[in-house]
């Protein structure tokens, strides 16, 4: 059975005092930092790759056409710190390392994913848009 997470206290859980609420549209809440994960187009696509399965590092950076190994590596960390993703080092020669993610960063994945999908779904219309905007000369607001 998976583990739940509770969402209802999201101050509490945040090891902030009962009073203080999360405001998005405060320049110091820090839930704007998780929002700025939530955007990253890095952070998204491993999300939706470890939801698949464990996987290597390697594996990854194979998977993830135009990732390099820094941005692989500065986003896997930056996951990990939140707690969206877990490292494992498995002792070989060479050493390998794998991720998996965890049930934290499963409930931003279920959030997530329906956008890829809209992504997809929707993308013929979208580059149909951009075409019409592009071809009729409209002047930019």
């Amino acid at each position: 059975m998976a583990a739940t997470i509770r969402i209802e206290e999201p101050a509490k859980a945040m090891g902030a005092s009962a009073h203080l609420s999360p405001d998005v549209f405060a320049a110091d809440c820090p839930t704007r930092r998780v929002l700025d994960r939530i955007g990253d187009k890095w952070a998204v696509l491993i999300l939706i790759l470890l939801a698949r399965g464990t996987t290597r590092f390697n594996e990854l950076r194979r998977l993830i056409d135009g990732i390099s190994q820094k941005m692989l590596s500065q986003t896997l960390k930056s996951l990990e710190r939140d707690g969206l993703v877990s490292r494992r080092v498995i002792p070989t020669v060479p050493v390998a390392v794998e991720y998996a993610i965890t049930p934290l960063g499963r409930t931003l994945h279920d959030a997530v994913d329906p956008l890829r999908i809209w992504a997809e779904t929707h993308i013929a219309a979208v580059e149909a848009a951009q075409k019409r905007y592009d071809g009729g000369g409209q002047a930019s607001a």
